[in-house]
C-alpha cells in the first residue's frame, strides 16, 4: 500500500504542482487548499506525512500545524515564501519536521519526503524483531527498539525526530554533543553554519517534558558549544 501524502497550499499552481511530482513516485496524494479540510481529510483518512503552507485562507499553517500535533506524529514538512529564521523556527517550535523555502524545486521536496517517511516508517515498524535498547535516567525511560519514551511512569508522544534527538543526547550522556553532530546524526545530512533546526527541535522536547527552559533537569545547554544530558 503506497503512503498518502497531504498537499495543504492555496495556490493551486505550486499545490498541482507538487502534486505531480509525488504522484509520479508512487504516493497517494490528498490536496486541498484551506485548513478546514486538510483536518476533516486528516480524521477519515491514515495519512503518513503532511505538506503545509503557512500562508492559507483560513488557518495559518503553524497553527494547522499544532492542531494536527495534538493528535497524529506523521511527519510535516513547512512549505514558506518567507526567509527570515523565526519563520522556520516558529513551524519546528510548533512540531513540524522540516521546511522548504518558496521558490523550491519539487526534487528537493520528494527527496525531504522520502528522508521523513523512511524515519517514520522505521519508527512505525519499531518492535518487530528489532533489538531492544533501553536506557533509564532519572524518571526517563527509553526502549529504543520499540520507540518507547515515559517520563515518570507517564508516556511521551514524541516524533520520530525528536525520539532520535533524545536517544542520541542520552546515548552520550555526561558529553557535550556539538550542535552540529547532533544534526548529522539525527539527520543525516551535512550541517550549514546558521542552522536553527536543533535549537528548534530541543525547545519542543523540553516543552513536551515539561522543562523549564532556564533550569532544565534533562537536556542542558552548554552555550556556544552544544547540548548535554548529565549523567
Amino acid at each position: 500500500m503506497s503512503e498518502k501524502i497531504l498537499i495543504v497550499d492555496d495556490e493551486k499552481e505550486i499545490a498541482d504542482l507538487v502534486e505531480v511530482y509525488l504522484l509520479g513516485e508512487g504516493y497517494e496524494v490528498f490536496k486541498f487548499y484551506n485548513a478546514r479540510d486538510a483536518l476533516a481529510c486528516i480524521r477519515q483518512e491514515p495519512v503518513s506525512l503532511a505538506v503545509l503552507d503557512v500562508m492559507l485562507p483560513d488557518m495559518d499553517g503553524f497553527s494547522l500545524c499544532r492542531r494536527i500535533r495534538q493528535t497524529c506524529l506523521f511527519p510535516i514538512i513547512m512549505l514558506t515564501a518567507k526567509v527570515e529564521d523565526v519563520d522556520k523556527i516558529t513551524g519546528l517550535t510548533m512540531g513540524a519536521d522540516d521546511y522548504i523555502t518558496k521558490p523550491f524545486n519539487p526534487l528537493e521536496l520528494v527527496a525531504r519526503v522520502k528522508t521523513q517517511l523512511r524515519r517514520y516508517i522505521h519508527y512505525d515498524a519499531a518492535g518487530q524483531g528489532a533489538h531492544v535498547e533501553e536506557i533509564s535516567l532519572r524518571g526517563l525511560y527509553i526502549l529504543k527498539g520499540r520507540h518507547v519514551c515515559t517520563l515518570n511512569g507517564k508516556d511521551l508522544a514524541l516524533t520520530p525526530i525528536e525520539f532520535d534527538i533524545l536517544w542520541y543526547l542520552c546515548e552520550n550522556k555526561g558529553r557535550v554533543v556539538p550542535a552540529e553532530e547532533l544534526f548529522e546524526a539525527v539527520w543525516k545530512e551535512k550541517y550549514l553554519d546558521q542552522n536553527n533546526t536543533v535549537m528548534a527541535h530541543i525547545a519542543r522536547l523540553r516543552e513536551k517534558m515539561q522543562e523549564p527552559p532556564r533550569r532544565p533537569k534533562y537536556i542542558k545547554t552548554v552555550w556556544g558549544v552544544g547540548y548535554t544530558v548529565e549523567e
